[in-house]
Parts: C-alpha cells; sequence; structure tokens
C-alpha cells in the first residue's frame, strides 16, 4: 500500500514506526522539468516549425527564473504558492491559446496560421505570465510586478501600453495589439426590469475575472478563485454560468 499526504500531523506513532517514509520537497523537482515535459505537448503543427519550439524556449529561459526569484524575494501573496503551481498555471493558460491550432475532423490548421501565431507568442506568453506569477500577489506587489515586466520588456515589439498597469490589458491576436479590458465588451446598459440586487455594472476587475475563467472553464482547467467576502465571486461566476 502507498498513501500519499500533505504532512505527518494526524499520523499516530506506530503508523510512523512501520511505514517508509519518503520526503519530497517541493524545490527538488524544480520548474525546468514542468516546462520542458509541456513543451512536447505542444501542437504538432506549431513545432513542424523549426523556428517555433526554440522561440518558446527563449522565453522561458529569459523569463522565468528571473521572475520565480523576483516573486519570492519581493512580493506578498496572501495565499501562498509554490514556484510548481505558478508554472504550471501558466502552462494551463498558454494551453488554451495553443488548443485551436490542433487539427481537427472539421478543421485543419494551415502554415498561415502557425506563422501568425509565432509573430505574436511573446505577447500572449507576457500575458499567460502576469495572470500566474502576478496575480498572486496584493496591491503593492501588483504595482512592484507591473514595473518589473515593463523593464523586462522594454526591448519588446509587443510592449505593454505606458497607460495604467499591465494588468489593465490583453493582447487581442488578430489586430495584434493589447487592448484596454473596457474595449473588450458592450458599453452597458442597465435593464430597468431588473432589481437592485441584481444589478452587476462591468467593472476592470470583474470583466477580466470572466475571460480568464470563460478561457480555462471551456478548455477544461481548473480554477480557484481565494478572496474576502463580497468581493464579488459568486456573482461574477454565476453571471458567467448563465
Amino acid at each position: 500500500m502507498m498513501f500519499e499526504v500533505e504532512d505527518l500531523a494526524v499520523a499516530s506513532p506506530a503508523t510512523v514506526s512501520r511505514c517508509g517514509m519518503v520526503y519530497m520537497e517541493p524545490t527538488a523537482l524544480g520548474t525546468k522539468i514542468l516546462i520542458d515535459t509541456w513543451l512536447l505537448k505542444i501542437p504538432p503543427k506549431c513545432t513542424a516549425k523549426k523556428t517555433f519550439l526554440p522561440g518558446f524556449k527563449k522565453l522561458f529561459d529569459f523569463y522565468i527564473d528571473d521572475m520565480t526569484y523576483f516573486l519570492r524575494k519581493n512580493l506578498k501573496e496572501p495565499v501562498e504558492t509554490c514556484d510548481n503551481n505558478i508554472v504550471q498555471s501558466m502552462c494551463r493558460i498558454l494551453d488554451c491559446y495553443l488548443v485551436e491550432y490542433i487539427d481537427t475532423d472539421l478543421k485543419e490548421v494551415t502554415p498561415e496560421e502557425i506563422e501568425q501565431l509565432e509573430s505574436v507568442l511573446e505577447p500572449l506568453f507576457m500575458f499567460a505570465l502576469t495572470w500566474s506569477f502576478g496575480c498572486t500577489t496584493d496591491l503593492e506587489g501588483k504595482q512592484k510586478f507591473d514595473r518589473k515586466v515593463r523593464a523586462m520588456m522594454k526591448d519588446s515589439i509587443y510592449p505593454f501600453p505606458a497607460n495604467g498597469y499591465v494588468y489593465d490589458y490583453m493582447f487581442n491576436k488578430e489586430k495584434k495589439e493589447w487592448i484596454i479590458w473596457t474595449d473588450t465588451v458592450d458599453k452597458y446598459v442597465c435593464d430597468s426590469k431588473l432589481n437592485y440586487g441584481e444589478i452587476v455594472v462591468p467593472t476592470f476587475d470583474s470583466i477580466r475575472m470572466k475571460y480568464l475563467k470563460k478561457l480555462l472553464i471551456v478548455n477544461k482547467k481548473h480554477i480557484l478563485c481565494p478572496g474576502p467576502t463580497g468581493t464579488g465571486k459568486t456573482v461574477n461566476i454565476m453571471e458567467l454560468m448563465t
């Protein structure tokens, strides 16, 4: 028999004395093996282009170790995470963008589509990095993260717009530009038939949270929404599901 547990807090001395223990330290695995394994799962049509995979690896090599160190040394997390979880979260967001480049019975991916995807790899990568490495910290940490990302992207073809924070934008692949969240939804018009308690006015937070939740749920990815009471978690989820 084999048991996988977080700790031995509730294990009796008799149990401990009769079982062999193998402690798996979170840092022992490292993030490199997770990244290398994920890169092997990239759609074949993408990897068939010789420059695609090296370009992706270059982004991981340039950003991940530096951002991991920055996160642990400079940012506070209300809900503590480990490096492996953060990297996996980022890869799941990237999965959601790559899934449409898998051939199906109804659609075959063209070389032109792969070419277009490769041209916007960095901004898509940075969007995923922002909502994995940068979304677990507090307000002060987000301001520090914003400055760090902008400094690292100073030579990028698609830098974040100067106004606001990096959290205020999403990247449109078709237009190849960063778009502020409020421009991704129609202008809000209040329905006069709704009761006061049923009115939900879109905000930066609600728009981007709904986008990310929908992106992940549609692609069968699990999500966790921590936060204090009264911050709109249930309201936004219910609105998304309906």
